[in-house]
């Protein structure tokens, strides 16, 4: 039991409105590879949650039921795991493909971070070539 929030923490870190995926698809930038897609919008107005927050998209494509909650509780601590190195003023949104099925398979939990990785990476050097606007 020590391992889990017992206050709710971890929901104020996702997205869970239509509008606020729609704002950050939008509104914001993206990267993309073989399994999965990144959105990224930095939100001014909210300053409600001091972490980044994290919404995820798996269709039907990618599996049934059981192989997308599974792949989305692989992302959401893979996200985790890359979030302190993130700004805590931004709103993501990570698109599955149905390739990233057979990367969990056969790469498990280390497979997905890499992937999730290499995005956050690309656009984190976008943002800092951009930042001298």
């Amino acid at each position: 039991m020590s391992g889990r929030p017992s206050d709710g923490r971890g929901r104020k870190r996702r997205l869970s409105r239509s509008a606020e995926f729609e704002r950050v698809y939008r509104q914001g930038r993206s990267k993309a590879n073989r399994f999965l897609v990144l959105y990224e919008f930095a939100r001014s107005d909210d300053a409600v949650s001091s972490e980044p927050r994290l919404g995820l998209s798996v269709s039907k494509r990618v599996g049934g039921s059981v192989e997308r909650s599974r792949l989305k509780r692989v992302l959401r601590e893979a996200f985790r795991l890359e979030a302190a190195c993130l700004p805590t003023d931004t709103d993501y949104v990570v698109v599955a493909r149905p390739a990233v099925r057979e990367l969990d398979e056969r790469d498990g939990m280390a497979g997905v971070r890499v992937a999730l990785a290499e995005l956050v990476e690309a656009l984190s050097s976008r943002r800092r070539r951009s930042g001298s606007e």
